[in-house]
């Protein structure tokens, strides 16, 4: 195992979103377990709330602007904010500073807030250059590029050569593995039949691959298609990078 963490990080603070708290608090609990494996304590701010990414994209920019305030109250304070999500990790690194484009100061902190805010894998392999966590999980598992995660962080080896060290894995890659899986955040909510449509055909790749699991670095990708597989009647089941990762040790 090659790991990083420690005093050398400084302070980092654990940014855990809506969807893990509230739905699937498993992924926090892997995440918190993953970092402290490795060397990294990270802090859990229990003032935190939303990142306004819902009220941002049905266009309340005004209650967005007010969380995202809050938020920077919360967490400026933290040399690393890591999130078990590119999606919320996108919102704070490319939106916050748009919403105070007008404001030069607080446009000048939310850059400065959006350069130190990474997704968990990012924090992974890029600051604590972690080689292997150390799992092992002898399972058949596949990705699923969440796009968020993919076109706003560019985050797409650095999880699969994660995956690729955990003891055991078959990793199998998805074909079209870049496609969104239909979620889109209120897109799901606005035009559901064309959202389960994209994920119908989602998870005929995934299937194709026949991996046991599908693994992906958001919650809210992970909830649509364990919904999908689960109305499917399909054996393939959902996990989060972090439960990966942190599983057997």
């Amino acid at each position: 195992m090659n790991a990083g963490g420690g005093p050398r990080h400084g302070r980092v603070a654990l940014f855990v979103t809506c969807l893990v708290d509230l739905f699937s608090p498993r992924i926090g609990l892997a995440a918190v377990k993953l970092l402290r494996r490795l060397g990294v304590e990270p802090d859990f701010p229990a003032a935190q709330t939303c990142c306004g990414q819902p009220a941002f994209n049905a266009g309340y920019r005004h209650e967005a602007r007010g969380l995202a305030r809050r938020f920077l109250e919360v967490f400026e304070q933290y040399d690393w904010l890591v999130a078990p999500s590119g999606s919320c990790a996108a919102m704070v690194r490319e939106h916050y500073p748009a919403l105070f484009r007008e404001d030069q100061e607080l446009g000048r902190r939310f850059s400065a807030l959006g350069h130190r805010t990474l997704e968990l894998s990012q924090f992974l392999t890029e600051v604590c250059q972690v080689a292997s966590t150390g799992a092992r999980f002898p399972h058949a598992v596949t990705y699923h590029d969440s796009c968020h995660a993919l076109r706003s962080l560019g985050v797409r080896e650095g999880p699969r050569r994660l995956l690729r060290s955990v003891e055991g894995i078959d990793f199998r890659e998805l074909p079209d593995s870049e496609v969104c899986c239909g979620f889109g955040g209120t897109f799901a909510v606005k035009f559901p039949e064309i959202s389960l449509a994209m994920a119908d055909d989602k998870i005929a790749r995934i299937e194709s691959t026949g991996a046991e699991f599908v693994v992906a670095t958001d919650g809210s990708c992970l909830m649509h298609l364990g919904g999908a597989l689960a109305r499917r009647g399909s054996p393939v089941r959902t996990l989060h990078l972090a439960e990966v990762l942190a599983e057997g040790i």
